[in-house]
């Protein structure tokens, strides 16, 4: 290993540790919403709003995570983000009311929405050249991680406590301790954010490049402090303006990204990631149960991810999006149809035998697969590469804004969807937007792999 490359791989983890974060306080609410349901008394939509609004918490920190970063520097927004997943930790286990509830979980997505940012571009500014691309890889392999654990720890909890909603643990709900158990790793990032040097980019920008030479001789960047001086300089702020195209009033390439974001949110994965636990639960699974299989689904998003990571640069991002929506559809729609054709038992919800709900977890499982190794990780890479240098901040921020919005909208239709046309129903609206993705990556997405950012029109 090169020197410094040790060090880079260092400092590019613990900034990572906010992706992992990232991953975590969005799956943690999954083993939670029977007991919120019950806790506050809540009906589908408020349930649904209090599971989906912290995402446009998450749009607003991801939107001005970026100009408060360029004004204090990227550490002091991990800083500022560990004590917002913190704060919304401990208050999500000690709700009043519903009210004060999504408020502190509109504070934890805003965590969220600056991590999803800053993780990658401190990564991308600070790590040595010849590594960026793999340590690049790394805030989408924390994210993973971070659903899978937010998974395993729901189920442990809910365990302990006989629980997550009637049990106790020490003196205190299941569920409560579900929220608590995100504190160690919201106050490990911000520990670890006191130790890391700030980005060379920032420091050269603030006129501080004696501090630069000496972050970038630590890491063991071939950059000089110079060429970072004649970019810094060089370059304009993204403007929403520059995303202006004739009569279509936005560029196409532009429309491109935003249709890519809203298409792999409308294919219904966070469903998986935010309400399987009820899901399963509703097809006549034990609680236990239930939260185990949202545990082999976090599993097998990570192995997917890792393939991902593998082919990506092999196969290229267009054969690999085809491949996996074409999985998609056959398991949505091997979904749809086994929840459709159940009997319904007596509270409205269809009831799977030993035959059908093994294959209807097998049918989830793979369907996380296809997402994993297509659109969950290509997507991001398609955003950041499809682009040219002089629109690409402004129609990332458009496109990924665009992204939240759909989760928003998927995750608070679902409670709704779930109590008025049933599982099968919900889950053919899915399969559609699985067979609508083949054609929109068969028809606008152009292929990137192997060209340069400056090749992109």
């Amino acid at each position: 290993m090169r020197p410094g490359a040790s060090y880079a791989v260092f400092v590019s983890s613990a900034a990572a540790l906010g992706g992992f974060l990232f991953g975590f306080d969005t799956a943690i609410i999954n083993g939670t919403v029977t007991a919120l349901r019950a806790y506050f008394q809540a009906d589908a939509v408020q349930i649904g709003l209090a599971v989906s609004l912290a995402l446009l918490g998450s749009a607003v920190g991801a939107f001005f995570a970026g100009q408060l970063a360029d004004r204090v520097g990227r550490v002091r927004v991990m800083l500022l983000a560990s004590v917002a997943f913190s704060m919304s930790a401990l208050g999500s286990g000690l709700p009043v009311a519903l009210a004060d509830f999504i408020a502190w979980r509109v504070l934890g997505g805003m965590a969220v929405g600056a991590a999803s940012v800053i993780a990658p571009a401190y990564i991308a500014e600070i790590a040595p050249a010849e590594l960026r691309g793999r340590l690049g890889t790394l805030q989408q392999l924390a994210i993973v991680i971070g659903i899978f654990v937010a998974l395993l720890s729901n189920y442990l909890i809910a365990r302990s406590a006989g629980s997550a909603s009637s049990g106790w643990l020490l003196s205190m709900e299941g569920w409560r301790w579900m929220f608590w158990s995100e504190l160690p790793a919201a106050v490990l990032y911000g520990l670890m954010a006191l130790a890391l040097p700030e980005s060379p980019r920032f420091l050269v920008a603030r006129g501080r490049e004696a501090e630069a030479t000496r972050v970038m001789a630590r890491v063991g960047a071939s950059e000089t402090v110079a060429s970072i001086r004649e970019t810094v300089r060089s370059e304009q702020r993204p403007r929403l303006g520059d995303l202006r195209g004739g009569r279509a009033y936005i560029l196409g390439i532009v429309w491109i990204g935003i249709g890519l974001s809203v298409l792999q949110q409308f294919v219904g994965i966070n469903v998986i990631f935010y309400y399987s636990s009820v899901l399963w639960a509703s097809v006549g699974f034990s609680e236990g149960s239930a939260l185990w299989i949202t545990v082999l689904t976090g599993a097998t998003n990570v192995v997917t991810t890792l393939i991902a990571i593998a082919t990506v640069d092999r196969f290229g991002r267009k054969p690999l999006l085809l491949i996996g929506s074409i999985g998609m559809l056959l398991t949505l729609g091997t979904m749809a149809v086994i929840f459709g054709q159940a009997p319904v038992g007596p509270n409205g919800n269809p009831v799977l035998g030993s035959g059908s709900g093994l294959a209807a977890t097998i049918a989830a499982n793979v369907y996380v697969f296809c997402f994993g190794f297509s659109w969950g990780p290509v997507t991001w890479v398609l955003l950041g590469e499809m682009f040219n240098n002089r629109i690409r901040g402004a129609a990332l921020s458009v496109a990924a804004s665009a992204q939240w919005v759909a989760n928003f909208l998927v995750s608070t239709t679902f409670p709704k969807l779930l109590d008025s046309i049933g599982l099968g129903a919900s889950y053919g609206i899915y399969t559609f937007w699985a067979l609508v993705s083949f054609f929109f990556v068969w028809r606008y997405i152009p292929e990137t792999k192997g060209k340069t950012l400056e090749q992109m029109k």
